[in-house]
């Protein structure tokens, strides 16, 4: 059920008014407490390299408010990159231990 609230919600953080724009923002904060960060994270990935700048720094704000409030419950929901063999490897091996 709260899903289908969020729906009904997430649309309007592109609203310009400070009223709507602090209480789109605690409904979000709420959602995030309730449903979990993932699930926020997944509404946030969409839009946050898009090419428009106004809809970054939108996308960008609310991960941001996700990133202080859960960053250690975010590293699951990362989607899995490809490894760069002489620089770099992506694995995340005590995740994969857990699960």
């Amino acid at each position: 059920m709260l899903t289908h609230l969020l729906n009904y919600v997430f649309p309007n953080i592109f609203e310009t008014s400070p009223h709507i724009m602090n209480a789109v923002t605690e409904a979000i904060e709420g959602m995030r407490v309730s449903l979990g960060p993932g699930v926020i994270l997944l509404y946030l990935m969409e839009g946050l390299f898009h090419p428009a700048k106004r809809v970054r720094q939108t996308y960008w704000r609310l991960y941001n408010m996700v990133y202080v409030g859960n960053q250690d419950s975010l590293v699951s929901f990362y989607p899995p990159l490809q490894n760069d063999p002489p620089l770099n490897s992506y694995d995340r091996n005590e995740l994969y231990t857990l699960l």
